[in-house]
């Protein structure tokens, strides 16, 4: 590029730096460990991919055609009849589905492609995964946290991000919250967006979703849901998820989704078919995760962390009542990684964010280094 050549424009100068890359020096700290590192962090699934999802993929390898944006009718099928079953969500229709390249890109380009930008409001939760805040901030909208979204000013108010159960908390909203939420919100016109990528994964508390009749009414105008397979089928590594809901607001969606050639890949969609008319490998993969939490949990109470929270997801929310970088240094020396609660927030200063999501082996590691 010449010396009078101006720099090209991106998006980049909107957005802050990836938090994720802070972590380095601590990764390599715990990596240093002798009986090497329990990386707690991310939250990326570890245990096998079911084998009837494997081979559901294996036998959709031959796709030389395009998919579609709207995934095949059994895909569709598959959503609708796991949202009947899981969700109690009455109703849906094919109309009311959109399948997505994973979860988070719909987050993070949801506010631009519902046409936000100066001038309108975008509001999660004070403890949020940071992509709210980064789909707001690529859209050029404004955005901020809340504790009670119904204390907020609706003037300008256009999205309102809902997430439960909690990442990073765990905490689950309640059914009777939810629907006071929901009346608020449809009282001003609010689109209502409910992040539920962890639903199956309650411990402590049943969640409920945002679709469920007795918070919706029996109508999805004004909702969507969000559901994502990485975690409760291990397909982090697949890029499968969706959007359930209004289906005028998701029929605009899949259209501006086609000019941008956003689809799932054939052999990703039959997979997903095969892993929402499997509730067994759920269970199992529950059960895996429910005895990891509970030696995680005891071993950082019997450490001096104390727990909040936590009663769904698939992590620990803990602190020692320090700041959670120094949180983070301590336990990179016992060779364990683990995420900084401000990652998600100034109000998590003083916590860490634990996950569940490493071997058995791992997991039986990090608590001997804890006790």
């Amino acid at each position: 590029m010449s010396a009078s050549r101006a720099p090209y424009a991106t998006l980049r100068g909107r957005l802050p730096d990836f938090p994720w890359d802070k972590l380095a020096p601590y990764k390599a700290a715990a990596a240093a460990h002798p009986d090497g590192i329990v990386d707690l962090s991310v939250g990326t699934p570890v245990d096998p991919v079911p084998v009837l999802v494997q081979q559901a993929l294996t036998e959709a390898a031959d796709s030389p055609g395009y998919p579609t944006v709207w995934g095949t009718a059994a895909l569709r099928d598959a959503i609708t009849g796991w949202a009947a079953r899981r969700l109690g969500a009455e109703g849906l229709g094919h109309e009311n589905v959109l399948p997505v390249v994973g979860s988070k890109e719909f987050v993070a380009w949801l506010p631009t492609q519902l046409g936000l930008g100066p001038g309108d409001r975008v509001a999660y939760p004070r403890l949020a995964y940071p992509t709210y805040e980064v789909g707001a901030r690529l859209a050029g909208a404004a955005y901020e946290a809340y504790d009670d979204p119904t204390a907020l000013d609706p003037e300008g108010l256009r999205l309102l991000w809902l997430n439960t159960p909690s990442n990073p908390t765990g905490q689950v909203l309640p059914e009777e919250e939810l629907a006071r939420i929901v009346a608020w919100a449809r009282a001003h016109g609010i689109l209502v967006v409910s992040d539920e990528c962890y639903l199956e994964l309650g411990w402590e508390a049943e969640p409920v979703s945002v679709l469920h009749p007795e918070v919706s009414g029996g109508s999805f105008e004004g909702l969507l849901s969000v559901h994502s397979l990485s975690k409760r089928s291990n397909l982090a590594g697949y890029r499968a998820a969706f959007v359930l809901g209004d289906g005028t607001l998701l029929g605009d969606l899949l259209q501006i989704r086609k000019h941008g050639g956003m689809m799932i890949p054939a052999t990703t969609q039959a997979a997903a078919v095969a892993a929402l008319g499997d509730d067994q490998h759920v269970e199992e993969q529950r059960r895996r995760y429910a005895t990891r939490r509970t030696a995680l949990r005891t071993a950082l109470l019997a450490h001096g962390f104390r727990i909040e929270h936590s009663e769904a997801s698939l992590y620990l929310w803990a602190g020692r009542g320090e700041s959670c970088w120094d949180t983070v240094s301590h336990l990179a020396d016992l060779g364990i990684l683990v995420a900084p609660g401000d990652f998600y927030g100034p109000a998590g200063e003083n916590f860490v964010r634990v996950a569940l999501t490493a071997s058995d082996e791992r997991i039986a590691a990090a608590v001997a280094r804890l006790t």
